[in-house]
């Protein structure tokens, strides 16, 4: 294992980008990078898990014979360098046929979860301005509703429907394509990212940002040729699209997707079918994994050989856990949509780890704390994260799509996190500095679920926060001043609920509503949401049990 200080002092970005990339950083193509180069062997790609048990596995030349001929159904629909494509999809092949097909055009790819509701997909469609949709029939009444909707491919498409068929499209069309080159500051995704006082932002994602995926993969998931490795992260969101495809695509080795709600029982039966040694996900599985116990230690005991945590602080008694239970280390990794991974515990280099810590800078990133005059802070106080852009060159985040950036100060991007750094040169977590909730693994802004609710005829005002929650890290608490007419009550709180979870996010809606005559503003009528949740943390210390000092 190499040393983690000589790692990132020797960091040489002309190098590394010479070694990590087939193309160059003037002329790429993300589908050559993350498939053509790796076929000739018959190399598996992709290892694909149902949910009633069927499984296929695909190879690299399997792929890209496929996206070539998707990238010519794309290209039929109008699709060129440049033009996003909107991808509705599980985890399935298809998925990754049209993320590479987009990808071999130029085209960025723009990932959809499905658990969004058609509020929330109508925002980032029209925020994209997305040329095609790809969706499958178990999605596609999402977009019924959808106003303005782009020309939608659906894999199983009702014969009566004017939606093109992905799979009778796929095998009509010619069989070679051949890739567009572009340079690597052009974009190949365009990301969502939540934010506290508007919609979600969007944010391109540079071609040069592959050599930054294939250094997280490297030396912080030390993903190792002789690995099987499961990324538990739905592509439809920046961990999963960054780290279970491109990623460890790009590094030629094969990802996993299973298609299926996470469990305990499926999460076993993966490992053991395809002997997974090395695993990623979030605290939040990671925790229902442990609520189950020895169901699921004694099937999984000595089997992995890594395990990564990133969305959210991992707590100390995870990872004794994962140690004493399962006989493996389980890491906290820390990053953001705008910036991947950048700070770790790394499997692959050598450094001191301790309990609390988020790590230490990925090389080819400088990671600082800041007080609030943007002056870098010693050990022991604590201030903000930032990235020092000048000094990291792995950094590739140049702003919002269309929208200013409020988080560029000089030469730092400001995180909104609150950290401090250590006397080792690490840096511990110690909580978000605005008012974005993280809750099971998933960031979600205020404003979308107040923006819904406010939808409703019943809602006036709404407030919207994260209350601590020990198995979610938060939980999302609305606030909400009724209009005329309406009354408090248990049926109109869960008419709410369903309404957030049908319009907006079926995975993130208000698991508490509180009924209030009137919201917390500042004298110029700003939303203060900070007063909210600081009554909700001392209630909870409130009522929180009395503990008896020990003798």
């Amino acid at each position: 294992m190499r040393e983690y200080s000589a790692a990132a002092s020797s960091f040489n970005y002309q190098q590394t980008a010479a070694a990590a990339l087939a193309g160059s950083l003037e002329a790429l193509n993300a589908c050559v990078e993350c498939c053509d180069r790796h076929t000739g062997s018959e190399r598996i790609a992709l290892r694909w898990e149902g949910r009633d048990g069927s499984s296929a596995q695909y190879t690299f030349e399997q792929l890209q014979a496929c996206a070539a001929r998707f990238a010519n159904v794309l290209k039929d629909q109008g699709v060129g360098a440049g033009d996003r494509v909107a991808g509705l999809l599980p985890r399935t092949v298809e998925l990754l046929i049209t993320v590479l097909a987009s990808w071999r055009l130029g085209a960025v790819y723009q990932p959809l979860f499905t658990a969004f509701g058609p509020t929330a997909i109508e925002h980032r469609l029209h925020g994209s301005q997305a040329k095609v949709v790809v969706t499958d029939s178990g999605n596609r009444h999402k977009l019924d509703d959808v106003e303005g909707c782009p020309a939608i491919i659906t894999v199983g498409a009702d014969a009566a429907s004017s939606d093109l068929d992905f799979h009778r499209a796929l095998n009509a069309a010619a069989p070679t394509c051949a890739p567009v080159l572009l340079p690597g500051d052009a974009p190949f995704l365009l990301m969502f990212t939540s934010g506290t006082t508007g919609a979600a932002k969007p944010l391109a994602v540079p071609l040069r940002a592959i050599v930054a995926f294939q250094g997280y993969m490297r030396e912080a998931i030390d993903l190792r040729p002789d690995d099987n490795f499961w990324n538990l992260a739905d592509p439809g969101w920046a961990y999963g699209l960054y780290y279970a495809v491109t990623g460890p695509l790009a590094l030629g080795h094969a990802t996993t997707f299973f298609d299926g709600p996470f469990s305990v029982e499926s999460t076993c039966r993966v490992i053991n079918k395809y002997a997974i040694s090395n695993l990623a996900g979030s605290p939040t599985a990671y925790r229902m994994l442990i609520a189950a116990g020895a169901e699921f230690a004694a099937p999984i005991k000595g089997r992995l050989r890594a395990v990564s945590s990133a969305g959210e602080p991992l707590n100390p008694e995870v990872i004794r856990w994962f140690a004493e239970q399962l006989e493996v280390t389980i890491h906290d990794h820390y990053g953001q949509t705008e910036l991947g991974m950048v700070l770790c515990n790394h499997h692959g280099l050598s450094h001191p780890v301790h309990l609390g810590s988020a790590g230490f800078a990925i090389p080819g990133h400088r990671i600082v704390v800041l007080d609030e005059q943007q002056r870098e802070l010693p050990a022991g106080q604590p201030g903000i994260l930032a990235v020092d852009r000048a000094q990291s060159p792995l950094c590739w985040f140049e702003g919002y799509h269309g929208l200013p950036t409020k988080a560029f100060v000089g030469q730092y991007y400001l995180s909104g996190d609150t950290v401090e750094l250590n006397a080792d040169g690490s840096i511990s977590f110690v909580g978000r500095s605005d008012d974005v909730i993280t809750t099971s693994g998933y960031r979600v802004g205020p404003f979308d679920v107040e923006s819904a609710l406010i939808e409703h005829p019943a809602v006036i005002e709404a407030a919207v926060i994260g209350k601590p929650d020990p198995e979610r890290t938060e939980l999302i608490k609305a606030f909400v001043v009724l209009g005329t007419g309406y009354s408090p009550s248990a049926e109109l709180a869960e008419a709410l609920r369903q309404h957030v979870r049908q319009r907006l996010y079926a995975h993130a809606y208000p698991r508490e509503i509180e009924f209030v005559g009137e919201l917390p503003k500042t004298p110029s009528g700003k939303l203060q949401r900070f007063i909210l949740r600081n009554q909700e943390i001392a209630k909870q210390h409130e009522t929180a049990p009395a503990h008896k000092a020990s003798a």
